[in-house]
């Protein structure tokens, strides 16, 4: 009665957690891109606050892709499986908003790093360093805000922040198929 002849030409594709990965990192690196440029267009990529609610993007994606994932393999994923989505999701975002900001940076508007180098100099001399403790300090600070020193250090930094994140809401979300 329920025998469909042929049913095996239309196989369906399950959900891996590679899929969820790719799927929800380019949903989260767009939306990263998007954010970006807010940023960039309002002058406000040297404000850490704002530029700090940019996590919010893959932390949604993470939780997003995991819940997308369990619910299509019966409800259950386990701790393994989530930890290997968010880390892959924010290495996939991380790379496409890395690359955008490295191409802005680059091509688009070169006065990026010159706009963070000020504000970092602002903030030693807020401090009350010397101007030697301060030139030494912008030295460094220029080497690691070049553009393709930052887009290596973000891609880096995303999968960190990406694994810690992901350690957390895989063990809320997780659930162990019973035996």
């Amino acid at each position: 009665p329920n025998y469909q002849p042929f049913n095996y030409i239309r196989m369906e594709q399950q959900l891996t957690t590679a899929r969820a990965s790719l799927k929800w990192g380019l949903i989260s690196g767009v939306a990263s891109i998007v954010f970006l440029t807010v940023l960039y267009v309002t002058g406000q990529v040297t404000n850490q606050g704002i530029s700090s609610l940019g996590l919010i993007i893959p932390i949604v994606a993470i939780v997003l892709a995991m819940k997308e994932f369990r619910t299509a393999n019966g409800g259950f994923m386990t701790y393994g499986q989530g930890l290997g989505i968010g880390t892959l999701l924010t290495g996939i975002s991380g790379f496409i908003s890395g690359t955008y900001g490295y191409i802005y940076n680059e091509f688009i508007d070169s006065t990026i790093q010159q706009q963070i180098l000020d504000k970092s100099r602002e903030q030693l001399e807020n401090r009350g360093m010397d101007d030697a403790q301060i030139e030494a300090a912008m030295e460094m600070t220029a080497k690691f805000t070049s553009p393709g020193i930052t887009f290596v250090i973000g891609i880096i930094m995303s999968i960190i922040i990406g694994f810690v994140v992901s350690l957390i809401i895989s063990a809320i979300m997780k659930k162990d198929k019973p035996f």
